[in-house]
């Protein structure tokens, strides 16, 4: 257990920011997700900046490294223009 005060604020802290990411990152995950389930090139070009958004987030706040965050924006961005 930890014995200073600092340290038992920084165990609170850091479970809070771990459920804040956690969850962030599982809503980014589904977005993807329905967006690469899209048929509609007009509902899909609606999504994806949302979505490149979510990931540019993700990406600055190191929940996904940044070159991850490049990949699946480009991928998405692909996958959008072929419909």
């Amino acid at each position: 257990m930890a014995n200073h005060k600092s340290a038992l604020k920084r165990i609170r802290s850091n479970e809070t920011k771990r459920l804040l990411n956690r969850y962030k990152h599982k809503t980014t995950r589904n977005a993807i997700k329905n967006l690469r389930e899209v048929t509609d090139k007009k509902e899909a070009e609606k999504l994806f900046p949302e979505v490149v958004s979510m990931l540019d987030k993700l990406a600055k706040s190191n929940v996904i490294h940044a070159n991850k965050a490049a990949n699946l924006k480009s991928s998405l961005s692909k996958h959008v223009a072929a419909l």
